[in-house]
């Protein structure tokens, strides 16, 4: 089932999103951000230290092949002027090598320097955006904190944040708990007014509500056998026995 695999990663990355938004706090993901421009920044400013190292280290080298040129142009004079043709072109020669190599690095003296003015101006402009983002960051965390403590505030008042939710849940299983106890006692005042409880003390120990019924039930049958024997002795003509005061028995 190809579209499980996807909805269930649809699913985790919600969640993770959901999770991610709760713990960011803005305020401290601004600073970050900006921290990171400040590095960018520092960035741009070393690669314009380099460039300038570079050209000045060009410029060093031109400066010595100039030196090499005059200098060679002086021997090529001085060797034609003594008659060592061969020499001066030598030192010709070695001349026109040198300013060669002078012209390669005043041109990349030229573009160095390029280089260097154009870093110069990204970093003016990265400066400047870099203090409108600290300006506008400052802005929105205290806009932030402002809101924060409103809704604190408001959630206080009106009772819906977690504590007062926390709150709310014990009162009501507080309400639950006294309505039931309110109801047994009720129940407890019904049986007790239908005498319920009056029956169930005068069971002997150990006796339950059968054993009581049998009890009944045998003292009932004594009486009925007593009264019979009475009422046969009464219908024989036999008359009690009179005992006269005084008598002895």
């Amino acid at each position: 089932m190809p579209g499980i695999g996807g909805r269930f990663s649809t699913v985790v990355k919600a969640k993770v999103s959901k999770l991610l938004d709760r713990a960011e706090d803005p305020g401290e993901t601004l600073d970050y951000s900006y921290q990171k421009q400040l590095e960018s920044l520092q960035q741009v400013k070393k690669g314009i230290a380099d460039v300038v190292t570079a050209k000045k280290r060009l410029q060093m080298q031109s400066g010595k092949l100039e030196q090499s040129v005059v200098k060679l142009d002086t021997q090529a004079r001085q060797a034609l002027a003594s008659g060592q043709e061969e020499l001066a072109r030598t030192a010709l020669e070695r001349k026109q090598l040198a300013q060669t190599e002078l012209q390669t690095l005043d041109s990349q003296v030229t573009e160095l320097e390029d280089q260097q003015e154009k870093l110069i101006e990204n970093e003016k402009k990265l400066r400047v955006k870099i203090d409108a983002f600290r300006t506008k960051k400052e802005v929105i965390k205290a806009q932030y904190s402002a809101a924060e403590a409103q809704v604190r505030i408001s959630e206080a008042a009106t009772g819906v944040g977690e504590q007062m939710a926390d709150i709310g849940l014990a009162m009501q299983r507080a309400q639950d708990k006294t309505e039931n106890m309110r109801a047994r006692a009720d129940a407890v005042q019904e049986l007790e007014a239908a005498g319920t409880f009056d029956d169930l003390t005068q069971l002997g120990p150990g006796e339950d509500d059968i054993d009581r019924q049998l009890k009944e039930l045998t003292t009932s049958s004594q009486v009925d056998d007593e009264l019979a024997k009475m009422k046969a002795e009464l219908g024989s003509g036999g008359a009690p026995e009179q005992i006269e005061p005084g008598a002895s028995s």
